[in-house]
């Protein structure tokens, strides 16, 4: 590990412990979507006033409504129809997600570049993490879409500090390396701060620890097996592990030896997941 690396970590561990760390705050719109998602009486017609003031987020809930893994026999064309549908938890947790990729944009070309890459890559992982929490688990696929949206929040303070800091914006390899050790720990401090259900606020820790093993298959797993899922046939680093010895596999009731992507319905499934959060 390089010095820079390695001061780097030591600062914004510092400023963590120290509670110092500016953390980003959710866009004003999730925060209204979430606050009336408490109200336990909120109806859709409310709910879509809120979502409403917010034209691309209402796009997008349309589009995903109609999407070919959610389609009904007719195709929606407004938020309330849309709402509806989908149901009102729904509805919340993917606006949540949805409305997050605001947060992933940064006023320098590098920083910019890296934010694209790490949402795109979380819409990935998040749309196979829905396709494997409906057809493995009787978890919600709602929560699993968020939880593998926000699994890399972390990297976004990080980024930021990088944007102030031009020797660590012109060393990738140490930017890589300090995103990959400490981008976990900042993950579940946002998502407390943000006051995320436990079982989604504490996938950012754990899901790159691949001898975890908890007492039932949870969000967790999910996004594990749908990170591995997502690097079959590259040459990164993960494919190199024994994946039969990771319990995630098991608890989802998957052969690790299987390519979902080479099964035509997953496949498909998959990619109109994806499709569907771009």
């Amino acid at each position: 590990m390089s010095k820079l690396a390695e001061k780097v970590q030591e600062e914004l561990i510092r400023a963590i412990d120290n509670d110092e760390l500016v953390l980003p705050t959710l866009p004003e719109v999730a925060l209204k979507v979430r606050e009336a998602a408490e109200d336990p009486n909120i109806g859709t017609a409310a709910l879509a006033r809120v979502i409403g003031n917010d034209a691309a987020l209402t796009a997008r809930i349309v589009k995903v409504v109609n999407s070919p893994l959610l389609r009904s026999h007719k195709e929606i064309t407004d938020l309330q129809m849309a709402i509806s549908r989908l149901g009102i938890n729904y509805t919340c947790n993917l606006a949540t997600g949805l409305a997050m990729e605001q947060m992933f944009q940064a006023t320098s070309d590098v920083v910019d570049r890296k934010m694209r890459e790490v949402w795109n890559k979380s819409t990935e992982i998040a749309g196979i993490s829905h396709v494997l929490c409906r057809h493995f688990t009787r978890l919600m696929p709602d929560q699993a879409t968020l939880a593998g949206l926000v699994h890399q929040i972390g990297v976004l303070p990080i980024l930021t500090y990088a944007e102030e800091h031009n020797e660590l914006l012109a060393d990738s390899i140490s930017l890589n390396h300090v995103i990959e050790k400490i981008h976990p720990i900042i993950g579940d401090k946002i998502l407390r701060t943000w006051e995320f259900p436990e079982p989604i606020a504490l996938v950012p820790s754990q899901y790159l620890d691949f001898t975890r093993d908890s007492a039932k298959v949870d969000y967790v797993d999910i996004v594990q097996v749908a990170t591995l899922q997502s690097y079959l046939g590259s040459e990164h680093p993960f494919t190199q592990l024994d994946w039969s010895q990771i319990p995630a596999f098991s608890k989802l009731g998957l052969d690790p030896q299987v390519d979902m992507q080479a099964d035509e319905d997953m496949s498909d499934a998959m990619q109109a997941a994806m499709s569907m959060l771009k």
